[in-house]
């Protein structure tokens, strides 16, 4: 039988909670908006000015309420989780060194029954860890699906009513904007009245 007590360095769930709140600490304790991109201003006589706008998503992640609400409702759930396996792993630890213990003074049989036993308790444990890890994933994805939905659904109202045809957006370092007009850019009226709305439906 493998050392039960190797469990505990396959426990890596902790890993991937920190991994996943990175993310969202990343967004949500940089206070300071990201800088629009700058370059020299290219002509284009096909578009009228505001037909195409952009938010910076770095800046809306930063000061949307919501956001933040959902970072750290994702929080609170990682390190729940991430407790909660850590108690279970420390009590399967006690376990077996109680078994090794008394070990010397166990019979063929017993040493056989329990060394079966706590290696069914070592296999559910590690499975335990990789659905809560699984369960973490889909609620951070699910919770990033409702983000994106409430942001995409408020921008075809917004859009439609401003009259733009497009609304791109910019996030530093991974952006398909090179250029944007600082005309362009209504990341500040967008995230005042996401704001508004989410502040009118948490009433």
């Amino acid at each position: 039988m493998k050392n039960p007590a190797s469990i505990l360095s396959k426990i890596t769930l902790s890993i991937l909670v920190a991994a996943s709140l990175a993310a969202c600490n990343q967004n949500k304790t940089n206070d300071k908006p990201a800088t629009t991109p700058a370059a020299a201003k290219v002509e284009d006589n096909t578009l009228k000015n505001g037909d195409i706008v952009f938010v910076n998503s770095d800046t809306l992640l930063n000061k949307y309420q919501y956001f933040k609400d959902m970072a750290d409702r994702l929080e609170k759930k990682g390190k729940a989780a991430q407790a909660d396996l850590q108690n279970r792993g420390q009590a399967f630890q006690r376990e077996v060194a109680e078994y090794q213990k008394s070990a010397a003074t166990m019979s063929a049989d017993q040493r056989q029954a329990t060394e079966q036993r706590l290696a069914r308790k070592q296999q559910e444990l590690q499975a335990y860890q990789q659905n809560t890890g699984a369960q973490v994933q889909q609620d951070q994805a699910g919770e990033q699906a409702k983000l994106y939905e409430k942001v995409a659904d408020f921008l075809k109202v917004y859009a439609k009513d401003k009259g733009y045809k497009m609304v791109m957006t910019y996030q530093k370092g991974n952006s398909g904007i090179l250029y944007g007009d600082a005309s362009l850019d209504i990341t500040s009226d967008v995230v005042a009245k996401l704001n508004e709305a989410y502040n009118k439906d948490k009433k």
